[in-house]
């Protein structure tokens, strides 16, 4: 018999969970970013939950030295597999693919505040990464790991990595040069181009909107109106945001500003319910909008709340 008393099942239990609980906003940033998918990630931290809490179960967790790297290697592994069925569902899709927005509600505890954010745009761009790029560019980038433990926590080797990084930075850099508007222009930008978009302001409209705006309208095939491709360039884009605005004063739609992936944005809500998230990208110069991203699948919008006024 052993001369040490052995945990029981319920405290190993209660030690694993605690461990857990402190890290899951930092797993939820991680497999949020590479997945882009609220629901996918949920599923994602279940999973890194089970095979963590089976750890627990089986043996004292004294033996894990690093519990957050090792709770890391779990996750991110989980979501490199979810990511396939993910590619995989995007082959099907009903119009443009958007990702999932991460709407802050008005509450300062509410976790979407205090995660790592990156702009629904970036997203965009991160969506043409490889996954194992993806994952390197988010563990590197976004969350500061150097290349010796992403090579542990993706089992490469640091050459491999530094390989996948420069890919990846390339690429994204490439699509969108660093810049960031501060977050008063952002708001000045964003209510300028409601109040056109609302009112039916073309001329407003036509001066906030960049010459190249792109704008990209995913409703997943259940809402109607919305384009089967982006709509590229100014005139098609002012056609295109003014039946929007149409249909919200038809519909009674009412607007709600709210932080979506750490940036100002504008949730439109059909009574309590949400019927879309718009998202504003602004040219360098902050000036002028040079993308628009309008989430309306209902599927993509579930866990969007309407608060009170």
């Amino acid at each position: 018999m052993s001369e040490f008393p052995v945990p029981d099942t319920d405290e190993r239990l209660s030690e694993a969970t605690g461990v857990f609980v402190d890290h899951r906003e930092l797993l939820f940033g991680l497999v949020y970013n590479i997945l882009g998918s609220v629901a996918d990630t949920e599923d994602v931290l279940q999973e890194t939950w089970l095979s963590w809490t089976a750890r627990g179960r089986g043996r004292d967790l004294d033996g894990i030295d690093n519990p957050r790297a090792y709770l890391v290697r779990i996750a991110v592994n989980h979501a490199l597999g979810r990511r396939a069925a993910i590619n995989r569902s995007r082959e099907t899709y009903v119009g443009p693919w958007l990702p999932e927005p991460l709407v802050a509600d008005d509450d300062a505890d509410d976790p979407a505040l205090r995660t790592e954010s990156v702009s629904l745009a970036m997203l965009v761009v991160l969506e043409s990464l490889t996954p194992l790029e993806r994952a390197v560019f988010v563990l590197g980038e976004v969350f500061g790991y150097a290349h010796t433990e992403i090579a542990e926590l993706i089992d490469r080797t640091p050459a491999a990595v530094r390989q996948l990084a420069h890919r990846a930075r390339a690429h994204v850099h490439a699509r969108r040069p660093r810049y960031q508007a501060h977050p008063r222009v952002r708001r000045e930008a964003t209510e300028r181009f409601v109040q056109a978009a609302l009112g039916g302001d073309i001329a407003a409209l036509m001066e906030i909107l960049s010459p190249d705006v792109t704008v990209w309208s995913d409703g997943g095939g259940k809402r109607r109106g919305t384009a089967l491709r982006p709509v590229r360039g100014r005139d098609k884009a002012v056609r295109l945001i003014g039946s929007l605005g149409a249909r919200g004063a038809v519909h009674g739609l009412e607007l709600r500003y709210r932080r979506v992936n750490g940036d100002e944005a504008m949730v439109l809500f059909q009574g309590d319910e949400p019927y879309a998230v718009m998202v504003m990208d602004l040219t360098p110069e902050g000036d002028r909008v040079s993308g628009v991203y309008i989430v309306s699948n209902p599927d993509k919008l579930t866990h969007v709340h309407k608060e009170e006024a």
